[in-house]
């Protein structure tokens, strides 16, 4: 069975290396419709009923940083599954979820009604996002293989840490061993590695990588 799921894995990062030989809104086009077709059932991954997710979820929260964050941004968000429990862990902050797929984001919409007022969801390709603000909490969850090739990996990585506010925390999950392939560019560049914990036992390891931001005037 786990044979049959790595040649299924390849075959899906192969598909989305193919489309990352487009433009990027070309590329951000089609995968916008691709995961609007995904999103014609709910749930189609079963991140709210799956044991495996909401191990991760729990894992992902345990590895972050304890303090106060007053802006979180969570990006490929799909159906808010993981938007809801991010506002549950930080009553007083503002959670923004960011997906490419409109129809992910009316089923969001829907999860995260009973906190509306703390609650944004955005439509944009991370590609492109141009936020016009910071955040102190930023997450990427099984979202960078998407992007395919090398450049638009590094260009993800360089926009994920433009997003953080001076001391901003920056937590990425990917699968593992990939996640070393994945991260390398946010892994190399300016933010410092707070921690990482990596889940070999589970059925499908995974990574958990925390970077933090510089605050202003820090040096070396």
């Amino acid at each position: 069975m786990a044979r049959v799921r790595d040649v299924g894995d390849r075959l899906h990062r192969t598909f989305f290396r193919s489309l990352s030989l487009l433009g990027s809104r070309g590329q951000g086009a089609l995968l916008r419709r691709y995961f609007d077709w995904w999103h014609r059932n709910p749930d189609p991954w079963r991140m709210g009923t799956d044991a495996y997710e909401q191990a991760k979820y729990a894992a992902t929260l345990a590895q972050i940083p304890d303090r106060r964050y007053g802006s979180i941004l969570e990006v490929g968000c799909s159906e808010g599954v993981f938007t809801t429990q991010l506002l549950d862990a930080y009553p007083d902050a503002d959670v923004t979820g960011l997906d490419i797929s409109q129809r992910a984001l009316a089923r969001a919409a829907e999860r995260v009604e009973m906190a509306a007022d703390r609650a944004t969801l955005l439509s944009a390709d991370i590609l492109t996002f141009r936020p016009g603000r910071r955040y102190d909490l930023v997450f990427c969850a099984e979202t960078l293989y998407y992007l395919g090739r090398r450049d638009r990996l590094k260009r993800a990585s360089e926009q994920l840490r433009g997003l953080l506010s001076p001391g901003g925390v920056l937590v990425l999950v990917h699968p593992w061993p990939e996640a070393r392939r994945l991260h390398r560019f946010v892994h190399a560049g300016p933010l410092s590695q707070v921690s990482e914990l990596v889940e070999n036992s589970a059925d499908r390891p995974f990574a958990v990588s925390v970077y933090e931001a510089r605050t202003t005037g820090s040096t070396g």
